[in-house]
C-alpha cells in the first residue's frame, strides 16, 4: 500500500489538494473517487476530501496498478512543472528562472503557461487558466494562476487592492542600510507611478548585500529599477548595471513568498518557495552561506 508523508510545505492542505500536489499527473476526478469510496485512508480510517492535514500525518492509497502507474509516472520533460498549491479556483505554480510566463516573441514554443495547460490536458481537467501577475524571465518563485474568467477576476482584484503580500530576495551591489523604505515614481504605460518597496538586510559587506524585500504595488522591474537608482544594482542584472560574477547564471531576484486571503473560501493561503540551487554558488563566493537559516 503506497504511503506518504505530509512535509511542513503541505500542512494545512486539504487531502484533494495534497494528492493533487503529490500525483500532479493523476486526473482530479480520479482523486475525488477514491476518497468518494472511502479508499485514501489515515490513522484514523478514511479521509474526506476536505479533511486538513497535518505535518507528519500519513496518506495510505490503494494498492492498485492504476494508482502505482500514476504515482511513477511523470510529464514529459518539456512540460515539468510544480505545482505549490491548488484548488477548485486557483493554482500556483513554482516558475523557474529563464522560463516566460506566457507566450511571447522569443517564447513560442515553452512558457510556464502551456506547461501548465498541457499538464492539465493529461489529468483531463477542462477549465481554462491564466496568470494573474508576472514575473521577470530570469526571476524565480511562485505564480498564482486563476482557474477560469470568474476566478481571474476575483483574484485580479485582490492584486489590484494591494492584497497580496510578496516577499523576494536579492543580491545587490554595495553594503545598503539595515533596512529602509523606497518610494519613487516608475514609467509605466506612458504614466509616472508610485512604487513602494521595503526592505531588510540579512547579511551584508562592502562588496554587497542580501536582502529581504517587501513588494507594497508591482511595477514592472520595480526592484531592478529602485536599487539601481539608489546604487545597489541586483547582480547579475546586466540591464541596470549590476555585478555579473562567473558563477552566477542570471539576475539573483527570487520570490520567496505570497500569502493572501482566498476570496472563494475566506481562509489565508500561504505560499514559500525555497531559494534555487543556481542561486547558491553566488552565496558561497561572497561567504553569506547560512544566512537564509
Amino acid at each position: 500500500m503506497p504511503i506518504l508523508t505530509v512535509e511542513p510545505s503541505e500542512q494545512q492542505l486539504t487531502v484533494l489538494e495534497f494528492l493533487q500536489q503529490r500525483i500532479p499527473v493523476a486526473p482530479r476526478a480520479f482523486l475525488r473517487q477514491l476518497l468518494k469510496k472511502g479508499r485514501v485512508l489515515g490513522e484514523k480510517g478514511p479521509f474526506s476530501e476536505q479533511d486538513l492535514l497535518l505535518v507528519g500525518a500519513t496518506v495510505r492509497l490503494p494498492d492498485s496498478g492504476r494508482v502505482r502507474e500514476l504515482l511513477g509516472a511523470a510529464p514529459p520533460a518539456s512540460v515539468q512543472v510544480r505545482i505549490l498549491y491548488e484548488s477548485r479556483e486557483i493554482l500556483v505554480a513554482d516558475k523557474p528562472a529563464s522560463l516566460a510566463i506566457h507566450a511571447s516573441v522569443g517564447h513560442e514554443q515553452d512558457n510556464l503557461t502551456d506547461r501548465l495547460k498541457v499538464l492539465l490536458a493529461e489529468r483531463g481537467d477542462r477549465f481554462t487558466i491564466a496568470p494573474i501577475h508576472r514575473l521577470d524571465f530570469e526571476t524565480s518563485g511562485p505564480v498564482i494562476f486563476g482557474k477560469g474568467k470568474h476566478a481571474c477576476g476575483e483574484l485580479g482584484r485582490l492584486f489590484m487592492r494591494d492584497e497580496v503580500e510578496k516577499q523576494y530576495l536579492a543580491l545587490v551591489a554595495g553594503k545598503t542600510a539595515g533596512s529602509g523604505i523606497l518610494h519613487s515614481t516608475i514609467p509605466a504605460k506612458g504614466k509616472l507611478k508610485e512604487a513602494h518597496t521595503s526592505f531588510r538586510a540579512l547579511a551584508r559587506t562592502e562588496e554587497a548585500s542580501l536582502l529581504e524585500l517587501t513588494l507594497h504595488s508591482g511595477r514592472q522591474h520595480q526592484i531592478r529599477r529602485q536599487f539601481a537608482t539608489l546604487g545597489h544594482p541586483l547582480f547579475g542584472d546586466r540591464r541596470y548595471g549590476g555585478p555579473c560574477p562567473a558563477v552566477l547564471p542570471r539576475t539573483f531576484l527570487h520570490c520567496k513568498h505570497l500569502s493572501f486571503v482566498d476570496p472563494f473560501s475566506n481562509t489565508t493561503v500561504v505560499i514559500d518557495s525555497p531559494l534555487p540551487a543556481d542561486l547558491d554558488p553566488a552565496l558561497a563566493e561572497l561567504g553569506f552561506q547560512g544566512s537564509l537559516t
